[in-house]
């Protein structure tokens, strides 16, 4: 097998960590098979921050095609670097990872007719944005031309089956995936430190992590976490916004007098290995977002034995939340409904730890070397 993946951004750390995954596998199982990755740049210009990070490393092989934004990459210019890639490297399996990019379509419909098996690696979901007839027929005829698929969850799967997709066709449906190995070792490093130089009686803490815009509905999370501090249980609660962006300062405005007495907590961007050590201070993460096309910090929060309140328009909700079991879900419009879902770890704090555990088993699925091992065997079926 010649299996070439095209991916848009060198800097995607957990896109990195399963390509390492898929790689270690193929060298254990199919040590003839040639495996790489084109990257077509290093970044989108919106993370143009993220930098090369030498604190983790990943092992397999790669190209950037651009070493400059994804956004500063032209049609024209990504098309002909796409096709001369692909026929230096002259793939058997071609893996491209969406349909957004008529780049990516144009070199899926070349693939085809030289006989190459394409996979088409999917995020998208019924509720990521809104839908015209047009498009969705547009979008039946592109995945047409592909042989296999790998989903994010069952909500991109379900999406791919309303646009024809046949179920045997779904060769992985758990690829949001996620460093789990660094996230639980950084995390339980750090909740050691806090165990032992932390007085018991310290606040508990809600957290959000990610970034402070607008979609993400973090002005409702405020006015929730207010309310339920008026009321006697929700005193000893904390809120942490783990993350920056353009709606940070009028959320420190808004949050008034809490901010002053360090109730509700801004600690800044941090990398994402780093985020761990501020799970390790929390108890509950929160993600509020009115959309989101998964929420990997849900992942993040449930390896490291956390209870979640996700929003129902964040992708990874069906999967991830069974309400009462490892936290609640809740409509991003109506701010009651997640004031009670933070009241109720504010009265139940003892359900904290055994409803964390839940979600470290509902989280299992997404395991990266798991996921990797699906992925290898749909390539070995195609090839």
């Amino acid at each position: 097998m010649r299996i070439l993946v095209i991916h848009n951004q060198l800097w995607a750390h957990y896109k990195s960590k399963l390509f390492s995954e898929i790689y270690s596998n193929l060298r254990s199982f199919e040590p003839e098979s040639v495996f790489s990755v084109a990257h077509i740049a290093l970044h989108e210009a919106s993370r143009s921050v993220m930098k090369d990070d030498e604190t983790v490393k990943y092992d397999y092989p790669y190209q950037v095609l651009f070493n400059r934004s994804l956004d500063s990459v032209g049609f024209k210019e990504r098309t002909k670097a796409l096709f001369k890639t692909f026929n230096e490297f002259q793939p058997t399996i071609l893996n491209v990872t969406g349909y957004f990019d008529y780049a990516q379509i144009a070199l899926m419909v070349y693939a085809r007719m030289k006989g190459v098996k394409v996979v088409l690696s999917s995020e998208s979901s019924t509720m990521d944005h809104n839908r015209s007839a047009v498009k969705e027929k547009i979008k039946s005829w592109i995945v047409s031309n592909a042989n296999a698929f790998f989903c994010f969850g069952k909500s991109s799967a379900d999406y791919l089956l309303s646009l024809g997709v046949k179920e045997s066709q779904i060769a992985a449906r758990h690829a949001a995936v996620i460093d789990e190995d660094i996230v639980r070792t950084n995390f339980d490093q750090a909740r050691g430190a806090v165990n032992h130089n932390v007085p018991s009686e310290i606040n508990r803490q809600f957290v959000y992590v990610g970034r402070l815009a607008a979609e993400k509905n973090l002005e409702m999370l405020i006015e929730a976490f207010k309310a339920i501090k008026e009321k006697s249980a929700g005193a000893q609660w904390n809120l942490l916004f783990v993350g920056d962006g353009p709606a940070r300062k009028n959320l420190e405005l808004l949050s008034g007098d809490h901010l002053q007495n360090k109730s509700i907590i801004f600690a800044g961007g941090h990398p994402w290995y780093r985020v761990p050590e501020w799970l390790a201070k929390s108890d509950v993460l929160i993600l509020p977002s009115k959309s989101e096309p998964w929420g990997l910090v849900v992942n993040e929060a449930m390896v490291c034995s956390m209870p979640v309140i996700v929003s129902e328009k964040c992708g990874c909700a069906e999967d991830l939340v069974k309400n009462n079991l490892n936290g609640f879900t809740f409509n991003p419009d109506n701010q009651s409904q997640l004031e009670n879902a933070m009241q109720f770890f504010a009265d139940h704090p003892e359900k904290i730890g055994p409803m964390g555990e839940v979600s470290l088993a509902l989280v299992k699925p997404f395991s990266s070397k798991t996921v990797a091992k699906e992925m290898v065997a749909c390539y070995k079926n195609l090839g």
